[in-house]
């Protein structure tokens, strides 16, 4: 069963340190919070994807089948190694205390967190042979539905939204941006529309809301420019137009449908002073990447413009 790094983090006796870093990643990204992780070993995750269901017929008697035999896909996930050195000077460590390197540490690991993050989304291997593949190089054919074929797209369309859910095999989460998750909120309150947006507590704190009882992610960053967002209003319209549209992921984070992978959990090595400079050096480290193992484990709306509101 996949872990969570939350309940990862528990699992790593001993290490205050590991266990710590462990929870800063969750804690920087909702998709690294809500997503769990299958430990494999190796260097890749060998796996079959269903592809298509074998034929069923009636027969007369005495009359025979037609031989029908399923699709299955063999499929290699290769892990990808993600991570970086942070080096602290000692005299910030004499001047500001040995505090200061868990404050630049924590810095790191939420630049990680967030690298991560983005590349879950927009990852693309033909790029950049060193990371995974995200969700937009991944879905294809039915899994994508254009929620406006015409040039600037449209208003999100809650039909084609359901529609998605509906493409989706158990689904458990959306992902948008933060103004699609208010344009949703508000439209739930238009009884035309379908769906309702309850809210809650994360494992933070924070407050996190669910439509249809699909728990809401949003892919933003605070710090980050809204040109290199994970998921902002900078995509492609199908018909053409001025490149600021948005989507919205349905996904299954279920065992058996969307689901990360990681050789172990992330190393976290204190590497001491350096010879070079005066430096202590703290490594993180993570053989990782995710794994679409159900042709149904997530679908993708594009072609949304989220500076309109949403329409039934």
């Amino acid at each position: 069963m996949a872990l969570t790094l939350l309940e990862a983090a528990k699992l790593v006796s001993g290490d205050v340190q590991r266990a710590g870093i462990i929870e800063l990643f969750a804690q920087n990204s909702e998709i690294l919070n809500a997503v769990g992780f299958d430990n494999i070993p190796g260097g890749a995750l060998k796996y079959d994807q269903e592809g298509s269901l074998p034929g069923i017929a009636f027969r007369a008697v005495n009359a025979a089948y037609s031989e029908s035999t399923g699709v299955i896909n063999p499929v290699t996930e290769p892990l990808v190694i993600a991570g970086g050195d942070l080096d602290v000077d000692m005299s910030l460590i004499k001047t500001r205390g040995v505090g200061i390197r868990a404050t630049h540490e924590a810095m790191k690991v939420k630049a990680l967190a967030q690298k991560w993050h983005y590349t879950f989304i927009k990852g693309d291997s033909n790029a950049n042979s060193l990371e995974f593949d995200g969700m937009q190089a991944r879905l294809t054919g039915s899994q994508v539905i254009s929620n406006d074929g015409t040039a600037d797209g449209a208003a999100l369309s809650a039909d084609k939204l359901d529609e998605a859910i509906d493409a989706t095999d158990d689904p458990t989460h959306l992902i948008m941006t933060k103004v699609m998750r208010r344009r949703l909120s508000k439209a739930s309150k238009d009884t035309a529309i379908s769906g309702t947006i309850q809210f809650e507590k994360d494992d933070f704190g924070r407050q996190v809301a669910r439509y249809n009882d699909l728990l809401i992610l949003h892919a933003d960053a605070n710090d980050i420019a809204t040109a290199n967002q994970a998921l902002g209003a900078n995509e492609a319209y199908t018909g053409g137009g001025t490149a600021d549209g948005t989507s919205i992921y349905v996904c299954s984070f279920t065992d058996g449908k969307l689901t990360g992978i990681q050789n172990d959990t992330m190393e976290v090595r204190d590497l001491g002073e350096q010879d070079a400079k005066p430096v202590v050096r703290t490594r993180v480290e993570w053989l990782t990447s995710i794994a679409l193992l159900h042709p149904r484990g997530a679908t993708r709306v594009r072609d949304i413009d989220q500076a309109l509101a949403v329409v039934a």
